[in-house]
């Protein structure tokens, strides 16, 4: 008794139906029978005054009953019309979804330069776009409600994936980028205002691009303080993040300490450009100089762009109406079946008559020719 009472206020909450107004035209066939004239047809008739005479089926005369069941089915099928008509509908048990935060866009440079091997991933040397993806995959594992896309330029620039909360997809393809797709060529301006695109629709309080980059701007038809410009007229806060190390040696003779060089990597790192792009923006310019660095970098911004936890739910709804509908037809077409019943079952009973005649004749026949 217990569980019964539970179930009950289950259905009662879960099922309901879309136009439940639809029902109100349930008595409509009983007012057009009982209100509605009846319509009159003139017939011709033919006359026979020798009718009486003719040797006819006196079955003939007499009007055509309906089946006990015809009113029954015919109730019944308009029934199960209205209801398929009113949407019965069946709301399943609620569902979270996924946090309401910010709407982050990741501009990655992927030109020539990133390649360059003047980082370390896990003791080992790599190259920057790797160790931006190590970071920037767990940055974005830590942003679950945000709305994350991804913008990857050379050359130019384009929309790898929009924003989205399906942060799995913007990690798997980011990690499948490679350098040079997109040209060897760094075209920031672009970048940003490709970002400023795709967020300019969004919720002013909730506009945020980050742009990693280990160069200036070599190409592109848009400037980047032009960019910078129209990102801060559309309330779009960037923050910047210049990557590569100070310093790198590169091996000298065969591989060897001989004639080593000790070089800036980042010498063509436009630092000031990415600094000016984030003040205009009311965002901050970071030097990742290192894996540490990057990790720290992220961590800041984080705090700095905390998520904004609003939990948001659904239930999601089953139709039915194909069931009332089912059934409706069904009925119908036994219902059209009536007039033939018995038509029906005469034909199967004459047919096993004529199927038992003929085995017994079959049997008389063997039996027969046995006692010859």
């Amino acid at each position: 008794m217990a569980e019964i009472v539970p179930f009950i206020h289950r259905l009662i909450t879960s099922f309901g139906f879309s136009l439940p107004w639809l029902f109100l035209l349930l008595p409509l066939p009983w007012l057009v029978y009982r209100f509605a004239p009846p319509v009159r047809r003139r017939q011709s008739a033919l006359l026979v005054p020798f009718f009486a005479d003719l040797p006819l089926d006196t079955k003939l005369a007499t009007p055509a009953v309906g089946s006990r069941f015809t009113l029954p089915m015919v109730v019944l099928i308009w029934l199960l019309l209205i209801t398929a008509a009113a949407g019965p509908r069946w709301s399943g048990q609620p569902i979270e979804l996924p946090v309401t935060g910010r709407d982050t866009m990741l501009a990655v440079d992927l030109s020539e330069s990133m390649s360059i091997s003047d980082l370390k991933l896990r003791g080992q040397e790599a190259d920057r776009l790797e160790v931006i993806k190590d970071v920037v995959s767990q940055f974005i594992d830590g942003r679950k409600g945000d709305r994350i896309g991804l913008i990857l330029f050379g050359s130019t620039a384009y929309l790898q994936t929009p924003l989205t909360f399906d942060v799995e997809t913007v990690r798997t393809l980011l990690n499948e980028s490679t350098i040079g797709i997109a040209g060897p060529k760094t075209a920031i301006g672009d970048a940003i205002g490709l970002g400023v695109r795709q967020l300019r629709n969004r919720p002013k309080d909730q506009r945020v691009l980050i742009l990693l980059t280990d160069g200036a701007n070599t190409a592109g038809n848009l400037s980047p303080l032009k960019a910078a410009e129209l990102a801060a007229k559309e309330g779009v806060t960037i923050y910047s993040v210049g990557v590569g190390a100070d310093e790198m040696i590169v091996p000298g003779m065969f591989g060897s300490s001989f004639g080593a060089q000790r070089i800036n990597p980042s010498a063509d790192l436009d630092e000031k450009t990415l600094t000016a792009i984030a003040r205009q923006t009311g965002g901050r310019y970071f030097r990742a100089r290192s894996l540490e660095d990057l990790k720290e970098i992220y961590h800041i911004i984080d705090s700095l762009e905390p998520i904004e936890l609003t939990k948001e739910t659904f239930r999601p709804l089953r139709e039915l109406f194909f069931w009332p509908l089912g059934l409706a037809l069904i009925f119908a077409a036994l219902l059209a079946a009536e007039p033939y019943r018995h038509t029906i079952r005469s034909t199967i009973r004459s047919r096993s008559r004529r199927s038992s005649s003929r085995n017994s004749s079959a049997k008389n026949r063997e039996a027969d020719h046995e006692y010859d």
